[in-house]
């Protein structure tokens, strides 16, 4: 243990003790501190209280010393001293300046407080900029660049079939033409309906070169969230599959990914890089969708010369992600900018093992992949990323003991952690690994190439390593703002001074002593939900719409397999309505990881003494409960054993061998997860598009693959 440091000064010990408390919450970014002394004490701050309140409270306890979050306090003589490992010195200091500020201006509250001193501000400014960007590009410029150097080079993989970038260059100049005498003009927002394929990669290029903005749409999304969306941006023209699974909503022009060139059509000139390249929508608390604005220049800032990911010619990248996911604009442009080729994971669902297949085959050598899917790689087909040389993977917080795991197997392979909103253009920040990484959270790094990052507090000030604040992005990657809404765009796309902006994250976060990054949740409720970002108050708000519900609200819940899931809660009108009756009414209107996987009926809301939510005295999320005999009581010894099995994997109450896996709230990560326990425990190997093919355990139980392992449990259950 390190020698006391002395702090305080002419401070009171209490004053002393209620500014270790409050450092002590800065730098946890907890509400509730613990207070070990003569009799121990758990602080709630939860109100965020003055420091003169909170000197009030901690001058009750008694005693000559007292520990706060592995610091010890000690009065002797009057004298204060912390002791304690790690950064005692750093804390010490922080105290000493909070017990300045709260001399200097009575009445701060708690997040008020500056913590920082000027040797720490001129620190923090040496961490916050990435390397100056590369000149900014138009993105169908850097694709075309590389279609003339190398126009015979494979450029796209789809279903067994290479393209070259010649093919590629000349189907998007041909749609690009088809957008220009349909009237397109530049900025104009363009609608792409379809899976993956090579046509709906051509697709995306010919919106670039039409001078279009694309906004990316999944063949699998409702009809009615299909049509709001292409509303909400002003869509005139659609580009599909040939065989599109649907009509396009609205009676839009719709012309398909292998529409035969124009007659004659000139493309537009004087197209800037800070021209809009595409929209995506996120999720919106006010219950609708929030259309993000990337100009090109973004794009390029991430898959131009970065100075995290060192692609080249002869990589193969995977195309994985939902297009309309804003994890394709890595996946898609970097090996198209590159000269490498992309190879496109066949259309429909994401099954996990066939992921681990497609990349093996293909030879895969550069990978993206959420952090749901690198956990389900790392965990059940390690061995398939033999021949990978760099898996980036994000879009959640990912497991140390995984990029271990992975690292350990594969000696040469490079990780990284990439941390970013899509605001900010995929990437703000990464860390990457050429090493297992030691214990703790990995962190997420530090500003990518034409970034700036600032962690700021409730008064918009920098604050020391160690302390928690809301990261701010700067820098070439920021979105335009929110499409059609200038309010919500000013509310979190603010000025930065000098003339430029800044975008609030809503993230906290934290300075390392060596300048990268702790990522630390979420200032407010949003969550990722299988990668996707979700306002759980959308939901509440879509639900709140059905016509027997007074009241909804929808809260994040650990999930199977890691996961987060949603749980929604109503109290329906006197008519009354079921919650499996809701989740198919939601089914309608928005897209699956909207869809809570269970929502609970409730006569009132708790609320707390002050009219609140009382989220901690809500039921337990099970949902409405499943009967097992009135979805099917299991007739043998499989499957009881499965019943049990998908109802501990689901974390519900029970199974009924006539329920719907995906009804449960499965998912092909859980599926992958069961799947993972059959082959591991029985020796049964068996693909996750079974689940889609036999949801339910009535179907599951008869396959043939199973004869074995059901011969091998009991005769039918008495």
């Amino acid at each position: 243990m390190l020698e006391g440091v002395s702090v305080g000064g002419t401070a009171a010990p209490q004053e002393v003790l209620a500014a270790l408390v409050a450092v002590t919450a800065r730098r946890t970014h907890s509400d509730t501190i613990a207070v070990t002394g003569d009799v121990p004490v758990e602080l709630d701050l939860a109100a965020d209280p003055a420091f003169a309140t909170l000197t009030a409270r901690v001058a009750t306890l008694t005693g000559p010393q007292y520990a706060v979050g592995g610091i010890r306090l000690a009065v002797a003589d009057g004298r204060v001293s912390l002791h304690g490992d790690g950064e005692l010195a750093r804390v010490a200091g922080q105290v000493d300046r909070a017990l300045a500020c709260a001399s200097h201006t009575p009445g701060l509250r708690v997040s008020e407080l500056d913590l920082a001193s000027d040797a720490d501000r001129a620190l923090v400014a040496t961490f916050e900029s990435g390397a100056p960007a590369a000149p900014a590009r138009l993105v169908h410029d850097l694709v075309d660049a590389q279609a003339r150097r190398t126009p015979d080079a494979p450029a796209l993989t789809d279903g067994g079939t290479t393209l070259s970038y010649r093919w590629l260059a000349e189907r998007a100049e041909a749609l690009a033409g088809r957008l220009a005498e349909a009237g397109v003009r530049p900025g104009e927002v363009v609608g792409v309906l379809g899976d993956r394929s090579a046509g709906l990669i051509a697709a995306l290029l010919a919106v670039l070169k039409a001078g279009g903005a694309y906004l990316a749409l999944a063949p699998d999304w409702p009809e009615a969230r299909l049509a709001g969306l292409l509303d909400d941006a002003g869509v005139r023209v659609v580009l599909t599959a040939p065989e599109p699974s649907g009509p396009v909503p609205g009676g839009r022009t719709a012309i398909p990914f292998d529409a035969a060139p124009a007659a004659s059509a000139s493309l537009p000139r004087g197209l800037s890089p800070g021209s809009l390249a595409y929209v995506s929508y996120t999720s919106g608390s006010t219950g609708a969708p929030k259309g993000v604005c990337v100009p090109h220049r973004a794009v390029a800032r991430l898959v131009h010369e970065p100075d995290w990911l060192h692609a080249r010619a002869d990589d193969v990248f995977l195309q994985a992600a939902p297009v309309a996911f804003d994890a394709s604009t890595l996946e898609i442009w970097a090996p198209l900018t590159t000269g490498a080729r992309l190879v496109l994971l066949p259309p429909g669902r994401v099954d996990p093992a066939e992921l681990a297949a497609v990349v093996a085959a293909e030879r895969v050598s550069v990978l993206w992949l959420t952090a749901g899917l690198f956990h389900q790689l790392a965990d059940h087909h390690l061995d398939r990323l033999a021949g990978v040389r760099h898996l980036i993977a994000g879009g959640d917080v990912i497991a140390a003991d995984a990029v271990r795991r992975l690292l350990t197997a594969h000696p040469g392979l490079v990780f990284t952690n990439g941390y970013g909103p899509t605001e900010n253009t995929t990437f703000t920040a990464c860390a990457t690994f050429e090493e297992p990484p030691g214990a703790g959270p990995l962190p997420i790094g530090r500003p990518i190439r034409g970034t700036r990052v600032r962690v700021l507090d409730r008064l918009g000030r920098p604050v020391p390593p160690g302390v928690v604040g809301e990261l701010h992005a700067l820098g070439d990657g920021l979105a335009l703002g929110y499409l059609g809404r200038p309010a919500a765009t000013a509310a979190v796309f603010t000025p930065a001074g000098g003339g430029g902006r800044q975008y609030r994250t809503g993230d906290l976060a934290r300075w390392r002593p060596d300048g990268s990054l702790d990522f630390l949740g979420r200032a407010d409720d949003q969550v990722k939900i299988n990668g996707y970002r979700v306002e759980p108050a959308e939901v509440a708000a879509v639900l709140g719409t059905h016509p027997a519900v007074t009241a909804a609200v929808a809260l994040p819940e650990p999930g199977a397999a890691g996961s987060t899931r949603l749980a929604a809660y109503v109290v329906p009108s006197g008519d009354g309505v079921s919650g499996p009756a809701l989740r198919d009414w939601l089914r309608e209107r928005v897209p699956e990881f909207l869809v809570p996987a269970r929502i609970v009926t409730l006569d009132a809301f708790p609320l707390t003494p002050n009219g609140k939510l009382d989220r901690a005295a809500l039921p337990a999320a099970a949902g409405d409960p499943v009967v097992p005999e009135a979805n099917g009581t299991p007739e043998n010894g499989l499957e009881r054993f499965l019943c049990d099995l998908w109802a501990k994997v689901l974390m519900v109450d029970s199974v009924g061998v006539d329920d719907d896996f995906f009804e449960l709230g499965g998912h092909s990560l859980v599926a992958a997860d069961l799947l993972g326990q059959l082959q591991q425990d029985f020796g049964v190997e068996l693909p996750a598009r079974t689940f889609y093919l036999s949801p339910t355990i009535a179907e599951l139980a008869e396959l043939e693959e199973l004869r074995p392992l059901r011969e091998s449990f009991e005769a039918p259950l008495s």
